[in-house]
């Protein structure tokens, strides 16, 4: 394996990861609120989001039909999803 290999990797896996924890935790909000039980923090959600699970929490809202219209949640996962691509594109460009 080269060593240029090791850093996407672990890169990878890490995003594998982030995405999927956010995943679950979109799963786990949601089932907390139908059963009325506290419920995980907005920020929590959005730090996961921010970590790299972006996708994960897309498709967790649309999996789940969760936090679809609440605001300004959605803007902000908007938000974070715009400044990744940005910072993807401008690393792209490197």
């Amino acid at each position: 394996m080269e060593a240029d290999a090791i850093p996407a990797i672990l890169i990878l896996t890490v995003l594998l990861s982030a995405n999927l924890i956010t995943f679950t935790l979109f799963g786990i909000d949601k089932r907390r609120a139908r059963m009325g039980l506290r419920r995980l923090s907005e920020r929590m959600l959005l730090l996961w989001t921010l970590m790299g699970g972006t996708a994960g929490a897309f498709l967790g809202r649309h999996v789940f039909r969760h936090k679809t219209r609440k605001q300004p949640f959605s803007t902000w996962l908007w938000l974070i999803a715009a400044a990744q691509m940005a910072a993807i594109a401008t690393w792209a460009m490197i």
